[in-house]
């Protein structure tokens, strides 16, 4: 997939748009791109979708569909061609959004999570404290919920009180991975924490100079690319997990990193920095491959590659964005 040379940026179709840029993607293989202000864009030529009253907070794309959450407690689904399909609704502002098997949607607004099924039945979950972050686990109806001072395992169609993974402090983003062993939260002290699911081990990940706001899973499930550095710091995981062993740092600059998205059928690592550069990075050789040379030099917002690894799309705050066609 990569090319010997030193850049791709001829490559690069330049886009534009009218508000920061929260997230970006491809569904039913056209683009998709999210903004702060409300709009929605489902393709190339249609007109941009607007259902929430105000700004947009989170939003998650996948293959067939967006979902986005409002300051105004709203949760939209957006699929090409359809009408916003409103999924619930509450009072204050949506905080996390995940996206499930078989159509699931999970959110939360304060002290309460939230999820669907594809047929639009909701089920609710009273948490201890704000809702942070929420991962679905790869096979089965179970979601994480990271907290402060832990992470709470619900399975929505059973009675029985939710699982705690405790750790003190507080947890915000959440991760599970590909083969659902090991849970990971990032932390408001700069680093990671995580459990292995088989004996309930922890696992701490630290050293980080900024908060990691952003993490990505290689393809094969091994390999944990996280930002809050001026590298993407890249977590071994196969095994028994990261504890021991030193990770690797791909892309070093004089620019913290804001984005990393794991290709989907290779170990190549596309990462966004906050100075708005873009690099590809291969993890067997550490080859690198210029996307965008800064541009606005404003932080890279959104990041993401299509099904097959072909396209890639970015995202500024600016507004400013960009799409990579691979070469066959």
């Amino acid at each position: 997939m990569m090319q010997p040379a030193s850049s791709l940026t001829e490559r690069v179709q330049t886009l534009a748009f009218d508000a920061h840029i929260l997230a970006a993607g491809f569904v039913g293989g056209a683009l998709a791109i999210v903004t702060t202000e409300g709009a929605i864009q489902l393709g190339r030529e249609a007109p941009a979708l607007r259902p929430h009253a105000d700004s947009i907070l989170v939003a998650r794309i996948a293959a067939d569909r967006v979902v986005t959450g409002g300051d105004d407690g709203k949760v939209f689904e957006c699929r090409p061609g359809k009408a916003p399909k409103l999924l619930g609704e509450g009072k204050g502002w949506v905080d996390a959004l995940a996206l499930g098997p078989e159509g699931a949607t999970a959110w939360s607004i304060g002290r309460q999570a939230f999820v669907s099924d594809a047929k639009g039945h909701v089920k609710s979950l009273a948490t201890a404290t704000s809702a942070r972050g929420l991962a679905f686990f790869p096979k089965g109806y179970r979601l994480a919920i990271s907290q402060n001072g832990f992470v709470s395992l619900w399975f929505p169609n059973m009675a029985a009180e939710p699982e705690k993974l405790e750790w003190k402090g507080s947890h915000l983003e959440c991760e599970v991975s590909p083969d659902g062993r090991f849970v990971l939260t990032s932390m408001q002290e700069n680093q990671l924490h995580g459990w292995r699911l088989a004996d309930k081990g922890h696992m701490r990940m630290s050293g980080y100079p900024a908060k990691v706001r952003d993490m990505t899973w290689s393809h094969d499930g091994l390999w944990l690319a996280t930002s809050g550095a001026e590298a993407a710091i890249v977590w071994p995981f196969a095994k028994d997990g990261p504890m021991g062993k030193p990770p690797r740092e791909c892309g070093a600059r004089p620019a913290r990193v804001s984005k990393v998205a794991f290709h989907p059928k290779a170990l190549v690592l596309a990462i966004g920095y906050q100075d708005g550069w873009v690099l590809l990075v291969r993890l067997t050789d550490a080859s690198e491959l210029l996307v965008r040379a800064g541009g606005d030099g404003t932080p890279i917002t959104a990041l993401a590659w299509d099904k097959d690894g072909r396209r890639l799309i970015f995202g500024a705050e600016s507004g400013a964005a960009g799409l990579l066609d691979l070469p066959v």
